[in-house]
C-alpha cells in the first residue's frame, strides 16, 4: 500500500510496439502491428455485440448509407444547376424534370436527416449500455483475480485504466472504424466520377492528401507513445490533485499547509510534462501548415482545369460543382481514412488495458472436485512448514512456520508490527495462498475446499475493516449475506458490539444510511463507531472460526473490555485467532503466540510466558507501565 506522501512507482510502458531491429524484421513488424490492431479491434466489437447484437448491425447500416448519400447529394445538387442553367424553367418537360430532381433532392435530405438523428440515438443508446456491459465485466473479473494482485502497482494501474476507459471509448473505436468504411465508400465512388474526366485526378489529390493525412497519423502516434512514456508525470498530477480533495485528508492538508505545497508540485510536473507535449503539436501544426498551402494550390489547379472543360463545353456547368466536389471529397475522404485509421490505432492502444486486466489469471481458485466441508463445528488448523513471499518482493515475511491450533481453541496472535500476524490471517482465510508448505484444516489442505464454500466459515474483523455508504442495517447484514434477514439478529449483533448506544441515537435508527456520498441526510460516524459497526458483522455472521484483526485498535478502554467480554461469550465451542497490541486483551487467550520476524519464538498461556521472562513479558510489562497509576 502507498503510504501518505509517496508516488506510486514508475511503470514500463506495456503497450508500445517493439520496434524492429533490423531490415528483415520489417514485414514481421508490420504483420505483427496489423495483427495486433485487428485483434483489439476485433476486441471491441465483440463487446459491442456481447452488449446486444441490433447495436452493431445498426451502426453498420448506417455507415453503408453515410457511405453513399455524399454521392447522391451531390450528383442531383449537379442536375438541378444544370438543368436551371440549360433552359427557362417556363417549359412543362423542363417544369417536371426540375421537379422530380427536387424529390430526389428531399429523399436525400430526409435519409440525411434521418440517419444522422437515428446515429446520435443509437451513440447515446449504445454508450451507456456498451459502459454498463464493460464495467460489469470488470466488476465480475474484480471478483475473481487475486487479492495479491492489487499490491503490485503494474496490475493496479491496469485496473484503474480499465475503468477510465470503460466509458465512451469503446463505442468511439467503433463509430470511427464504421466512418472509415463510409468513407472509403464515397472515396470509391468519387474516384470513379473523377475518372471519367481525367484518369489522373484521383491520383493528383491521392498523392497531395497522402502527406497531410500521414502527418495526422504520425504525430497522433507520437502523442500516444509521448502520453504512455510520461505515464509517472500523468499519475503524479493525478495523485497531487486527487489528495488534495481528498475529504479523509483534507484536514491534515489544511492545518500542516501540505495542499499548498502539493498545488505547487502538481504546476511544476504539468510545466515539464507540458513542454514536451506542446513541441510535438507545434511540430505538426507547422507541417499541416505547409502540406495543406500545397493541397490547396493542387486542388486550385484541377478546379480550373474543370472550369476549362465548362468553357470548352466538354461538360455542363453543374458538372462544376459536381466535379470540383468530388475533388474536395477525395483529398478530405483520404484525410479522413488516415485520421480515423490513426484514431481508432489509438483507441485500441488504450483499450489494451481493458484486454490484459480481462486476461488475468488467477491462481487462488477452486479445484475441480472439491472436498466437502463440514460446518458448525469446530475446527482445527495447521499451518506446516508455511513460507509466503508478497508478488513482486523476494524477502520472506513467513518462513518454516509451522503451528497447530486445536478445536475451539482461543489463540492470540501479539508481536511488533511486521512481524508477520496479518499476513497469517490471509493466508489461512485464503485470500493469499501459500508461497511453500500447506495450511490444513481438519487435515485437510484448505486448497482443496471450493473457495466461496471456504470463505463462509470465518467472522472476520478486519484492521481495515470496510465503511459502507449503505443503511446501519445493511452494513451488519454484510456479515452474512446469505443468512434470512432476520431483525432480532441484526439488534442481538449490534447490542453484543455495543453499537446499539449510538445506532438508538441515530436520525432513522438501523434505517439510517451511513456517510454522505449518495444521501444528503447521511451520518458519519466515528472510526471507533465504525469499529463497532465492524464487530456487529462478526456477530451476525455466526460463523465456525471467528478472526479478530486489532478489532478494538480505534475504541477505548472500557469499550474494548466489553467487546472482549462478548466475544468470550460468542466463541464458545469455537475456533477463535485475534490480533492485538493491547496485550491485555491476550490474558484470556487459551494460548498466546509471539511472532517475530515471521517466525514463533515463544508460545503458551500468560502465566507462562511471564514465567518465562521473554518477549511477551517485556511487551506485557512495558504496557503495563503506563497503567501503574492508580486512580
Amino acid at each position: 500500500m502507498e503510504r501518505f506522501g509517496q508516488i506510486p512507482r514508475h511503470t514500463a510502458d506495456e503497450n508500445r510496439e517493439p520496434k524492429p531491429q533490423n531490415i528483415k524484421e520489417v514485414p514481421r513488424f508490420l504483420r505483427n502491428i496489423t495483427v495486433s490492431f485487428f485483434s483489439r479491434l476485433f476486441y471491441i466489437f465483440k463487446l459491442v455485440w456481447e452488449t446486444n447484437p441490433w447495436i452493431l448491425i445498426l451502426m453498420i447500416v448506417i455507415a453503408l448509407v453515410n457511405g453513399v448519400l455524399p454521392i447522391m447529394g451531390t450528383y442531383v445538387t449537379a442536375q438541378i444547376i444544370n438543368v436551371l442553367a440549360g433552359e427557362t424553367a417556363k417549359d412543362a418537360a423542363i417544369t417536371v424534370a426540375i421537379g422530380v430532381l427536387f424529390v430526389f433532392q428531399f429523399i436525400y435530405l430526409f435519409l440525411n436527416r434521418i440517419v444522422t438523428d437515428v446515429n446520435r440515438m443509437i451513440m447515446n443508446l449504445s454508450g451507456e449500455l456498451v459502459t454498463n456491459h464493460i464495467r460489469r465485466k470488470i466488476m465480475h473479473k474484480a471478483k475473481e483475480v487475486d487479492v495479491s494482485c492489487f499490491d503490485l502497482p503494474e496490475f493496479y494501474e491496469k485496473l484503474e485504466n480499465a475503468n477510465r476507459e470503460a466509458g465512451m471509448r469503446p463505442i468511439q473505436i467503433l463509430n470511427s472504424a464504421l466512418t472509415i468504411v463510409s468513407t472509403i465508400i464515397s472515396i470509391a465512388g468519387y474516384v470513379l466520377v473523377l475518372v471519367s474526366i481525367s484518369t489522373l485526378a484521383p491520383l493528383i489529390v491521392g498523392v497531395l492528401a497522402l502527406p497531410y493525412a500521414i502527418i495526422n497519423f504520425v504525430y497522433r502516434k507520437k502523442i500516444v507513445r509521448y502520453m504512455f512514456r510520461r505515464s509517472k508525470a500523468r499519475r503524479q498530477m493525478n495523485y497531487y490533485s486527487s489528495s488534495v480533495v481528498n475529504k479523509d485528508m483534507v484536514k491534515e492538508m489544511r492545518l500542516l499547509g501540505i495542499a499548498d505545497d502539493f498545488e505547487k508540485r502538481y504546476d511544476s510536473v504539468f510545466k515539464d510534462y507540458f513542454k514536451g507535449l506542446k513541441r510535438i503539436m507545434i511540430e505538426e501544426g507547422i507541417l499541416n501548415v505547409v502540406f495543406g498551402l500545397l493541397r490547396i494550390v493542387a486542388s486550385c489547379g484541377l478546379f480550373y482545369f474543370v472550369a476549362t472543360l465548362v468553357m470548352n463545353e466538354s461538360i455542363r456547368i453543374g458538372d462544376y460543382s459536381f466535379y470540383t466536389g468530388a475533388v474536395s471529397a477525395v483529398g478530405t475522404g483520404i484525410t479522413t481514412f488516415i485520421t480515423g485509421t490513426a484514431t481508432v490505432y489509438e483507441g485500441t492502444l488504450f483499450i489494451d488495458n481493458l484486454i490484459a486486466f480481462m486476461k488475468h489469471e488467477s491462481t487462488v481458485i477452486s479445484p475441480k472436485e472439491p472436498e466437502k466441508l463440514s460446518r458448525g463445528i469446530g475446527h482445527k488448523i495447521e499451518f506446516k512448514d508455511v513460507g509466503f513471499k508478497y508478488p513482486g518482493s523476494e524477502k520472506y515475511v513467513l518462513k518454516n512456520f509451522d503451528l497447530v491450533i486445536e478445536k475451539g481453541e482461543t489463540i492470540a496472535l501479539v508481536g511488533l508490527n511486521g512481524a508477520g500476524k496479518t499476513t497469517l490471517i490471509k493466508l489461512l482465510t485464503r485470500l493469499y495462498d501459500v508461497t511453500e508448505g500447506a495450511i490444513l484444516l481438519d487435515g485437510i489442505d484448505i486448497r482443496n475446499y471450493d473457495i466461496k464454500e471456504y470463505y463462509k466459515l470465518f467472522g472476520i474483523v478486519f484492521q481495515d475493516f470496510g465503511r459502507y455508504a449503505v443503511s446501519v442495517k445493511e452494513n451488519i447484514r454484510f456479515g452474512k449475506l446469505d443468512k434470512e434477514e432476520n431483525d432480532e439478529d441484526i439488534f442481538n449483533a449490534a447490542t453484543e458490539s455495543n453499537a446499539i448506544e449510538y445506532i438508538e441515537k441515530l436520525p432513522q435508527k438501523f434505517d439510517t444510511p451511513l456517510m454522505r456520498i449518495f444521501e444528503e441526510e447521511g451520518t458519519e460516524l466515528s472510526v471507533g463507531q465504525w469499529q463497532k459497526l465492524a464487530v456487529a458483522r462478526a456477530f451476525y455472521s455466526d460463523a465456525d472460526i471467528l478472526i479478530l484483526d486489532e478489532p478494538t485498535a480505534s475504541l477505548d478502554a472500557l469499550a474494548e473490555q466489553e467487546i472482549f467480554r462478548q466475544f468470550d461469550f460468542l466463541r464458545k465451542g469455537k475456533t477463535t485467532l485475534f490480533v492485538s497490541h493491547r496485550l491485555s486483551s491476550a490474558v484470556d487467550a487459551d494460548r498466546i503466540v509471539v511472532i517475530k520476524g515471521g517466525m514463533i519464538v515463544e508460545q503458551g498461556n500468560h502465566k507462562q510466558l511471564m514465567l518465562q521472562k521473554g518477549e511477551y513479558c517485556k511487551m506485557f510489562e512495558a504496557q503495563a507501565e503506563k497503567y501503574n497509576t492508580k486512580c
